[in-house]
């Protein structure tokens, strides 16, 4: 797997406005599942916070940090598919520091 490929904590993300892909935490509304987010420093529509970046003005799906697990850089543009979502159980496994 390519290092870009792999899922990193969230404490890492960027936070300069760049699209990444996030796994959103299985809840009682679904399993876990992977987004497309961004950093967003807040605007008139909504504070600080991390967005899905399909929110528009009026519309915005926002992300409360619980919500999310982890993150990876958007994949080259030959990937023929989605990644799965992170399905390991503790954090730690996380960038190999579980080793």
């Amino acid at each position: 797997m390519d290092d870009a490929d792999r899922w990193r904590q969230m404490a890492s993300a960027p936070k300069d406005g760049s699209r990444i892909l996030v796994t959103i935490r299985a809840s009682e509304q679904g399993p876990a599942e992977v987004d497309l987010a961004y950093w967003s420093h807040g605007d008139q529509f909504a504070g600080e916070g991390w967005r899905a970046s399909d929110s528009s003005p009026g519309h915005i799906i926002e992300y409360a940090e619980p919500e999310l697990k982890c993150w990876m850089p958007m994949p080259s543009a030959n990937r023929t598919s989605m990644p799965s979502p992170w399905e390991g159980d503790d954090d730690e496994e996380l960038d190999g520091s579980g080793i």
